[in-house]
């Protein structure tokens, strides 16, 4: 939901960095790279007992990966293989962070589950959204809005890697927005899909 609505507030931020970026002649995929490697640093950090350095981690990561999309555009350089890159890393470090927990805190592994659960139904929705449609929007598949998007999820996992005393029920909060995200792309692709047959 703020990715979708907050984005033209920070867009231009994200312009700023990614031409600056651009200067130094640095691609996409390089910056992909780099969000993704910081991002995965999240997980040892947590276990490790560095929570406000992991929060930071994954915050520059998010916003890296931002970048990358918007230097690819700047280029006019938008790539399948950077779009494959980009979405399978963000789910890598996405894991990265709740492996962390889950090793630092052994009590709440179902609630990851659940939560890692309620990922795996969002995501295999909104890839099966963006392989099947021919809609295409600022990125080079079709996205998907939701309750719970990256923004929400970044919020979230934060709160969990700082507050211990509120791992459980934000852990549960999650999960349910996820969920619903879930439902809500559901609906929307039965839309979309029944407007293709139609036309068909």
């Amino acid at each position: 939901m703020l990715d979708t609505h907050a984005r033209r507030y920070v867009s231009p931020v994200i312009r700023i960095i990614a031409k600056a970026f651009l200067k130094y002649n640095i691609s996409a995929n390089q910056i992909t790279i780099l969000a993704f490697l910081i991002g995965v640093l999240t997980g040892p950090l947590i276990y490790f007992d560095f929570p406000i350095l992991a929060c930071i981690f994954l915050w520059i990561s998010g916003l890296l990966d931002a970048v990358d999309g918007a230097v690819a555009r700047m280029k006019k350089n938008i790539t399948a293989w950077g779009t494959l890159m980009d979405i399978t890393f963000d789910r890598i470090v996405e894991l990265a962070v709740i492996i962390g927990l889950a090793f630092k805190y052994t009590n709440i592994r179902i609630e990851l589950l659940m939560l890692t659960s309620a990922i795996i139904f969002s995501m295999t929705i909104f890839l099966t959204v963006g392989a099947l449609t021919e809609k295409k929007g600022e990125k080079s598949f079709y996205y998907q809005a939701g309750v719970a998007e990256r923004t929400e999820g970044f919020i979230l996992l934060s709160i969990m890697i700082l507050f211990n005393n509120l791992i459980v029920w934000s852990t549960i909060i999650f999960t349910i927005l996820v969920t619903i995200t879930a439902f809500q792309r559901m609906i929307e692709a039965k839309r979309i899909f029944d407007t293709i047959d139609k036309n068909k």
